[in-house]
C-alpha cells in the first residue's frame, strides 16, 4: 500500500488544525456575512418610524449592473411582515413605457407607422368627432383638424379622454377590444396636437393596435417578445398564488397613521383570469424586473448581446414628442433634463439619468400621502445620486 504524503510536516500535527480553526472563526464573523452597508434604507427609515411610509424597495444601477438593492419597512404592517427586495408591486402607469416599447418593435419591423391615423389599424376610429362646446344639457360636436395618429396616442396629444364611461367601477373588467371601441365612440376633448392631456385611453389603444397587427393577444406579445427575452420573470397582469405571497399590501393615510386598503382601480382577486389586461396601467412587477427593462433602454435597445429595439426607436421614446407644447413627454415616458422615466398611481417611480448613468427604481404601494410623504421619493433620489453618481 502506498503512503500518501502531505505538504504538512509530520512533526507539527497541530499546525494545520490551528490554521483551519482560525479560518473557520474568521469566516463566521459579521464582516464576512453582513454584505454591503445600506445606503438608502437609513434615510427612509424615519418615514417608516413616523407611520408615513409602510415600506419600500429601492434599486440603484448603472446601465450594466445593479449597484444597490434594499428594502425598508413593512410589506404587511399588521402581520409584521418585513418588506423584501423581491416583493411584488402594482406598478400602475409604469406599464405605459412597456406598452410603448412593444408597439415600437412593430414600428421597427415596418408593421406600424407613427404618422399613420389610428383608423388605418382600427377602423372603428373613422369619423371620430370633437367636442366644440358643452354645458350641462347640450354638446356641440365638430370634425377634428385631422384624425388621431399613432404618435398622438403614444404622446398624450390625441384628444382622447383619460378613460371612457364604460370603465366602471374598475379599469380591468372589459376585454381590451371592447374598451378601445368605447374610446372610438367617445368624442375627442380637444383637437389632436393642440394640447397635452394624460390619457389611459391612448395607451390602451396602442395595446389594441398590437393585437390587430400581430394577430396575438396583447399580453402574449409582451410575454414572448419582451418579458422572456429580458428575463422579466415576475412581471404579469395576473400574479400567481405564489407571487401574491410576495405582494406588498397597499396603504392610505389615516388619523392614527396608515390604513390598509385595496387597489381601487383593480378587481379582486388579483389572480382571477376573468380580469383583463390593461396596457396603460395593469402590470405587477419587481424592482429587479424593472431594472432589466430600463437597462435595455439605457443601452439604446440592446440587451444580452441581442437587439430588442432599434437605437432610433429608443431615441424617439426618450425624447420630446409633444412639439411646441410646454409638457416634455416622449412616447409613454416623461423626458427632460437628461432623464427619462415614469411614475405610477400608488407612488412607484423609475427613471434613467444619462448624465450620471444611474437607473433608479422606487417601489411603494400608497394611495396618497400624509404629513411629509411627498418628500420620500426626492429623499431616495438625492441619496442615490449622492452615493452612486459618477
Amino acid at each position: 500500500m502506498k503512503t500518501i504524503r502531505t505538504c504538512f510536516p509530520a512533526r507539527r500535527p497541530f499546525h494545520f488544525l490551528a490554521l483551519l480553526l482560525a479560518a473557520l472563526c474568521f469566516a463566521s464573523t459579521p464582516a464576512w456575512t453582513a454584505g454591503p452597508p445600506q445606503k438608502i434604507a437609513p434615510v427612509l427609515q424615519p418615514f417608516v418610524d413616523n407611520s408615513v411610509l409602510a415600506g419600500a424597495v429601492t434599486l440603484v444601477a448603472d446601465k450594466d449592473k445593479v449597484l444597490d438593492l434594499e428594502a425598508v419597512g413593512w410589506a404587511d404592517i399588521a402581520a409584521k411582515k418585513k418588506m423584501r427586495p423581491d416583493c411584488i408591486f402594482w406598478i400602475a402607469s409604469q406599464s405605459k413605457p412597456i406598452t410603448a416599447a412593444a408597439l415600437m418593435m412593430l414600428v421597427d419591423e415596418g408593421e406600424v407607422n407613427l404618422s399613420d391615423p389610428v383608423e388605418d389599424y382600427l377602423p372603428e376610429f373613422k369619423d371620430q368627432w370633437l367636442v366644440a362646446e358643452q354645458d350641462k344639457e347640450h354638446m356641440l360636436l365638430k370634425k377634428p383638424g385631422h384624425p388621431i395618429t399613432v404618435k398622438n396616442i403614444l404622446s398624450h396629444t390625441s384628444g382622447l379622454p383619460f378613460k371612457s364611461a364604460l370603465e366602471q367601477p374598475t379599469l380591468d373588467i372589459f376585454p381590451l377590444a371592447v374598451r378601445v371601441g368605447s374610446y372610438a365612440m367617445t368624442p375627442l376633448v380637444f383637437d389632436p396636437d393642440t394640447k397635452y392631456q394624460y390619457s389611459n385611453a391612448g395607451i390602451n389603444t396602442a395595446g389594441r393596435i398590437i393585437e390587430v397587427v400581430t394577430g396575438m393577444k396583447y399580453e402574449t406579445f409582451l410575454d414572448q417578445r419582451l418579458f422572456k427575452p429580458l428575463g422579466m420573470k415576475d412581471t404579469t397582469f395576473w400574479p400567481s398564488k405564489i407571487q401574491l405571497r410576495r405582494l406588498a399590501k397597499a396603504y392610505k393615510p389615516a388619523k392614527d397613521g396608515l390604513e390598509e386598503c385595496p387597489i381601487a382601480q383593480l378587481k379582486y382577486p388579483l389572480n382571477d383570469p376573468v380580469r383583463q389586461p390593461m396596457p396603460a396601467g395593469g402590470l405587477f412587477s419587481t424592482a429587479n424586473d424593472l431594472f432589466l427593462f430600463y437597462r435595455m433602454l439605457a443601452n439604446d435597445g440592446a440587451y444580452g448581446g441581442k437587439r430588442i429595439l432599434s437605437e432610433q426607436a429608443v431615441q424617439q421614446m426618450t425624447s420630446k414628442q409633444t412639439g411646441d407644447l410646454p409638457t416634455p413627454y416622449g412616447f409613454a415616458l416623461s423626458v427632460g433634463g437628461g432623464k427619462f422615466g415614469h411614475g405610477g398611481a400608488y407612488g412607484t417611480n423609475s427613471s434613467y439619468d444619462r448624465e450620471h448613468n444611474l437607473i433608479t427604481i422606487f417601489l411603494v404601494q400608497h394611495a396618497g400621502w400624509a404629513k411629509n410623504g411627498k418628500e420620500i421619493l426626492p429623499t431616495f433620489q438625492k441619496a442615490a445620486t449622492a452615493a452612486f453618481a459618477k
